[in-house]
């Protein structure tokens, strides 16, 4: 993949370093310029610098052998992956283990993994974003006893943390959502406000929701009448599409392997353009459209058609929660935490979940020789070999080289360790390439996680003024590369207060799914080819898109123009997002547990963590899958 001069230069910083040649950039530190990686801007989460060398293994087939190569350090473990389940690896290590001496090793330039901590500053502004893992779904009745036991040695409170969410702002801001259509596949940009209908887990009271009457909005769409009036009837009426299918059991096996756009199509017989509507109101929670997503998928995230058919329903003994479980800068706080456990020096003292949130972090302290935890940022592990002295090599490489046109070099100098126990807590994907005496199945099995590709973008504009204007907090786009934008979720915590005033900077925080949609092509196709997207476009190709959406959706306000009112642009992309997840439509359910069963057992000294040795890419499982780890390893 080429690297233009362009994004070595936003990959670095935008806002902070603009107007800096990248010599100067590269020499940030004697000119008293701020790199500290949570306030880097342009292109961020799988930034330039923290792929390449993986690539080379991967794709380039280049091997790292390192069996010549002299020991330069040895440690008690050694973990692959500085994300939430690397952490709670080192964590859970130490609770077994207090004397023990640590390693983690990380590729990116910061530590969390999609735990991304994003933050801007404008004048006398300070703002908060995620770009990532945003918030803890359902927490209280969710969570394992090792989660919430975890939560509460890190200071963790389940219900005050729900508490610091200011829940009915928006709506005492007589904000609703909104959906924007767009010319190109609907004759006409049109936003509708007053959306009256909820999203699962919402973060919103669906008392609260400020939506007009559903057959009014709907009669606001630029659709013919034939189209409204089938969308008014699916959402008013409880129809059961699939009369010759008596027995629920039947109907429940099909629903579970037809498509939710082939049912609206097929049993419903809305048409291809009022489908259209809900093609990407699947992309936030399944990362994918609703053509790769089941039936019975769909009814989970409560879209319409299913209440008919008397179904029964899912889980009645676990309440639901409100999405109302974020810290400012999602679970990357959860991430700051573990590290404040694991180097206290780092925070220079104890920090709980309140004072954690605005306190800086001093990186210059994460690998210190002294320390008995350190983490070694901007190092892609290449190689883990168990040894013949029980022992297991660890080869990795320094961050690339590149010149200060931003055109790759080089890769970094190859280092080898040796540590007792290992865990693989980064991508399973990667691991088969790592680890390459694996046995095939199981190499196999890793393989079968791909991962999905997601952009959480985080935009900061002078002024909300224009979404007061609309009347909304949260915009739906059915066919523009961001399928959501909504306004920066309203948390007060440990001194940060969120933006209040709409005459004052706000973030926007914006999220792309890079697929192939309506093809015919299973979740795996569709991630590699959005994955692929994603990697091979420029950072100047993603900015146009976002300040061409948010003008044309914001514009006619007459509060907003993208050349004076957006004053900083975070691109977080994730070209391994999501962890892959079981669906219904593609895989078989007693053969995927198996799968994931094989993927992760151990081999030798070596152990597999990570979120996504469970299938499942929210927080809770990784913390799971990092305690499952730590206790197969033999002490």
């Amino acid at each position: 993949m080429s690297i233009t001069r362009r994004d070595f230069i936003n990959g670095t910083s935008i806002a902070i370093l603009a107007g800096l040649t990248p010599i100067d950039i590269l020499n940030a530190k004697e000119k008293n310029i701020s790199n500290y990686p949570p306030s880097l801007t342009g292109l961020r989460g799988s930034h330039i610098g923290s792929f390449e060398s993986a690539h080379a293994l991967s794709r380039g087939h280049i091997t790292f052998p390192i069996d010549q190569l002299p020991v330069e350090e040895t440690y008690d473990l050694v973990v692959v992956g500085a994300g939430i389940s690397g952490l709670s690896s080192a964590y859970f290590y130490l609770n077994k283990n207090k004397n023990a001496k640590i390693l983690i090793l990380d590729n990116h330039d910061d530590f969390g993994g999609h735990a991304k901590r994003n933050e801007f500053s404008n004048n006398k502004n300070f703002i908060l974003g995620y770009g990532g893992t945003e918030s803890l779904e359902s927490p209280k009745h969710s969570s394992s006893k090792v989660v919430l036991n975890l939560f509460n040695e890190l200071g963790i409170k389940i219900d005050k943390l729900g508490n610091k969410f200011e829940r009915n702002f928006y709506p005492n801001l007589k904000l609703s959502r909104g959906v924007f259509f767009d010319t190109e596949n609907f004759s006409v940009d049109k936003i509708v406000s007053g959306d009256p209908t909820s999203f699962a887990d919402d973060d919103i009271d669906p008392n609260r929701l400020n939506g007009r009457p559903i057959k009014e909005f709907i009669n606001d769409f630029p659709l013919n009448e034939n189209d409204k009036n089938a969308l008014i009837k699916l959402y008013t009426e409880k129809i059961d599409y699939l009369p010759k299918i008596p027995l629920v059991e039947d109907k429940i096996k099909y629903l579970q392997k037809i498509s939710y756009r082939d049912f609206l199509l097929k049993h419903v017989l809305l048409s291809e353009q009022a489908t259209k509507f809900f093609q990407a109101k699947s992309h936030d929670f399944d990362a994918i459209g609703i053509d790769a997503i089941s039936t019975l998928e769909a009814r989970e995230l409560e879209l319409p058609g299913l209440d008919g058919m008397n179904l029964p329903e899912d889980n009645p003994e676990v309440p639901s929660e409100p999405y109302i479980y974020h810290f400012p800068d999602g679970n990357a706080s959860i991430a700051r935490l573990l590290v404040n456990r694991l180097i206290p020096k780092v925070f220079n003292g104890h920090k709980d979940m309140n004072t954690i949130v605005l306190h800086k972090l001093n990186y210059s302290k994460l690998d210190l020789s002294q320390n008995s935890v350190r983490i070694r940022l901007s190092s892609t592990v290449v190689n883990v070999t168990n040894a013949k002295n029980k022992l297991v090599d660890i080869g990795y490489l320094e961050k690339p080289i590149f010149n200060s046109e931003g055109q790759f070099i080089k890769l970094g100098k190859l280092h080898k360790i040796q540590a007792k126990h290992v865990v693989m807590a980064n991508y399973n994907m990667m691991i088969p390439d790592i680890v390459t005496e694996l046995p095939k199945e199981q190499k196999d099995a890793l393989s079968m996680n791909v991962k999905a590709p997601v952009i959480y973008t985080n935009v900061m504009i002078s002024n909300w003024k224009s979404f007061i204007k609309l009347g909304v907090h949260d915009i739906y786009s059915p066919s523009m590369p961001y399928s959501r934008i909504k306004l920066d979720y309203p948390v007060n915590m440990g001194g940060y207060s969120h933006p209040r005033d709409p005459e004052n900077p706000i973030l926007l925080h914006m999220v792309s799914i890079p697929c192939a949609p309506n093809q015919g092509l299973d979740a795996r196709s569709q991630f590699r080819i959005g994955r692929h997207k994603l990697l091979t476009t420029s950072f100047q190709t993603l900015e146009n898109e976002i300040r061409n959406q948010l003008q044309r959706i914001l514009g006619n306000t007459g509060y907003f123009n993208h050349k004076s009112d957006i004053l900083s642009i975070t691109v977080n992309r994730w070209a391994h997002g999501y962890s892959y997840y079981y669906n219904s439509l593609f895989d078989d359910q007693e053969q995927s547990q198996q799968i994931i069963k094989l993927a992760r057992q151990p081999f030798g000294n070596v152990v597999i963590a990570n979120s996504d040795s469970d299938w499942n890419p929210l927080t809770q499982p990784a913390i799971d899958q990092a305690f499952r780890a730590i206790n197969e390893l033999d002490f």
